[in-house]
């Protein structure tokens, strides 16, 4: 979705600054194959084009040096990395098992997971994805994914703050007007303008589940060892319109993408120093 001083944010009962590595030795080894499972965030979408996925832009396994991705980080690491990207625009944490499976027949062994968005941002309020729902897909998607591939290392980055998008855009015009014709996240951002009691109700409540999953994530993440999260990282982040695309006004541009993989590498595994 450049880097500001990032409020302290308390995930899964850790407090930790985004943006500063966990201090872990030794390193984890280098993977030889990732891959980014999600949704349109992790596959670039609407970051080079218009509304096209842009993979290459991707803050997991994108090639493009601007955004300076994981797969990027990694390779200049060890050669031989071979990045591989299963998101898929639209998919919700119902979608996440089947990505998963794929991950599996390719063998990766460090996969990256940004998955709840669209669970969230739904046609109204009471179409979003249960909490309890939600965990049990992602248990159930972690599980086989450990069972495919035993040594596979995983991180999940936390699903940004759809309601700070809402607060930085919804007095621009343009923006109104293309969240109104795309139907772009009605549950948050339909009625924008609007200050009535259930508006404002509605909005606070699709705000609430995001922090719901993100919490449900870390919990999930935090019993599983070969599993790192960003500590809320994402969804703390103060991001601007410099960092949203102009096609949608909604995914982050090549400039957010390259804030999302700082914010995850940053706070995720700690990778060995082959020197």
């Amino acid at each position: 979705m450049i880097i500001k001083v990032v409020p302290v944010l308390a995930v899964a009962g850790v407090l930790v600054a985004p943006g500063v590595a966990r201090a872990t030795t030794p390193g984890e080894p280098v993977p030889r194959v990732m891959a980014a499972l999600g949704d349109s965030i992790s596959s670039g979408y609407n970051s080079c084009g218009f509304f096209i996925s842009c993979r290459s832009r991707s803050w997991s396994s994108g090639r493009n040096a601007a955004v300076d991705s994981h797969y990027g980080r990694l390779a200049a690491l060890g050669p031989g990395l071979a990045p591989k990207n299963y998101a898929v625009p639209g998919s919700t944490s119902a979608d996440l098992l089947g990505q998963v499976r794929k991950a599996v027949a390719a063998r990766a062994d460090y996969v990256t997971v940004l998955i709840g968005a669209q669970d969230a941002c739904t046609a109204s309020e009471r179409q979003m994805t249960p909490v309890a729902v939600y965990r049990q897909r992602l248990e159930q998607a972690l599980n086989e994914l450990r069972a495919g591939v035993p040594g596979v290392r995983v991180l999940i980055a936390s699903i940004p703050d759809v309601h700070r998008l809402w607060r930085v855009a919804k007095d621009q015009a343009v923006a109104r007007g293309v969240w109104r014709v795309g139907r772009i996240c009605p549950s948050m951002l339909a009625r924008p303008t609007s200050t009535a009691k259930a508006d404002v109700l509605r909005r606070t409540h699709v705000r609430e589940r995001v922090i719901d999953y993100n919490r449900e994530a870390a919990e999930v993440c935090a019993a599983r060892l070969w599993c790192r999260t960003d500590r809320g990282a994402v969804f703390s982040y103060p991001f601007t319109l410099k960092q949203v695309s102009r096609w949608d006004y909604f995914h982050p541009n090549v400039a957010g993408q390259k804030v999302l993989a700082e914010l995850t590498f940053g706070n995720g595994f700690t990778w060995a120093d082959p020197r």
